[in-house]
């Protein structure tokens, strides 16, 4: 049985939603740490609903924070313990697009996922795993989780966007190139990527303009 995912939102500035972006934050954080980032983008993107939803599980060592799934290096938890989680996790987050979708009236082709750390995990593996392309994937700091299996069990393959920053010591910037190799290997037209110069693992601006352009460009909102 699938958890219902709480969710924060901001809604269009029209009035009226034409598309929607979902935010998913990182480990230890919660949906409100992303949602912020819809005052810049809202008025270039004013049909837009922007979604945050907390992750499924509380994070241990953080108090107001979630988990989409456990990460064995900084909690202790094993690794069987942690594919179990993320398995859930994606049963929750593909549940709560079916719903939203349903909910706004909105096709695949009118959601974008936008990932930071965990997120990003979670946005990658999710995405080329539903049966219709979402309209694309922005993802920063994170990697790409289980890459060997990703050309067997591929479905769909949305435009990518992948943003890192050169200083970054959670995620390694490596994890960019990895990603867009394991991407492309798998049959991906469409994969972007932008280095962040001197940033750590965060968002900067360089990095948000470059998100926006894509989701005005190559996503349609």
């Amino acid at each position: 049985m699938t958890r219902v995912l709480k969710a924060g939102k901001r809604k269009p500035l029209s009035g009226e939603t034409r598309s929607a972006v979902v935010f998913l934050h990182g480990y230890g954080a919660n949906g409100a740490d992303l949602l912020g980032l819809a005052d810049p983008l809202a008025e270039h993107l004013p049909d837009t609903l922007f979604v945050a939803p907390d992750a499924p599980e509380a994070c241990p060592g953080a108090p107001w924070g979630f988990q989409w799934f456990p990460i064995p290096w900084i909690d202790g938890s094993s690794e069987e313990e942690s594919m179990a989680g993320m398995n859930r996790a994606i049963e929750d987050l593909n549940a709560f697009l079916d719903a939203l979708m349903v909910d706004e009236d909105l096709l695949p082709e009118q959601v974008v996922l936008f990932g930071f750390s965990q997120g990003t995990m979670m946005s990658l593996h999710v995405a080329p795993r539903r049966d219709d392309a979402v309209a694309g994937v922005v993802a920063f700091s994170g990697r790409l989780l289980l890459p060997e299996l990703l050309a067997d069990e591929v479905k769909c393959r949305p435009p990518v966007l992948l943003v890192h920053g050169d200083q970054d010591d959670v995620v390694p910037i490596q994890s960019l190139p990895e990603a867009a190799e394991a991407l492309q290997g798998a049959g991906w037209k469409e994969v972007y990527a932008h280095v962040m110069k001197g940033t750590a693992h965060g968002i900067a601006p360089d990095g948000l303009s470059v998100a926006l352009a894509f989701m005005r460009d190559k996503c349609s909102l």
